[in-house]
């Protein structure tokens, strides 16, 4: 069978695309993305209550300094998890700064948080800088620190 000349550039063309697609090796992330990646999955972990990947994510002797000075260890964060209430409409991270230090790693961030609040629309800006350490083939939280940022 002879093939028409447009099909069969076609089909040899597709067939080089695909194979010059299979040989490009997979992206490489950087400790960077990766960290910035592990913030926003954490963030999007706690408005589903899914306690399972927070835990993942802490270390077993992790220690938060909540917005209001108080401190909780894992087992409190993943109970703030599992009961969490608030009706949460918009909550973006951004300003990421990322440092990685061999075996360790800081990430500063905000979070810009809207929604209701006893019925009422709220709004709440808070920077966190969070620990971590690379453990067990993973980067693992071991601090996490939340100061609320005034209106204005």
């Amino acid at each position: 069978m002879r093939w028409p000349a447009r099909s069969f550039h076609g089909v040899v063309a597709a067939a080089w695309a695909v194979s010059a697609a299979a040989a490009q090796p997979p992206a490489v992330k950087s400790d960077q993305q990766t960290l910035i990646e592990l913030e926003e999955r954490w963030n999007d972990a706690f408005y589903r209550k899914d306690v399972r990947f927070i835990e993942s994510v802490l270390a077993d002797e992790f220690i938060a300094t909540y917005d209001d000075g108080s401190r909780g260890d894992k087992t409190k964060e993943l109970a703030l998890a599992a009961e969490f209430r608030q009706q949460v409409e918009s909550a973006i991270q951004d300003d990421f700064t990322v440092r990685v230090y061999g075996d360790a790693a800081v990430v500063w961030f905000t979070l810009r948080l809207t929604g209701q609040r006893q019925g009422q629309p709220a709004e709440l800006t808070l920077r966190f800088v969070d620990v971590f350490v690379w453990r067990d083939s993973r980067w693992q939280c071991v601090s996490s620190q939340s100061t609320k940022v005034a209106p204005g």
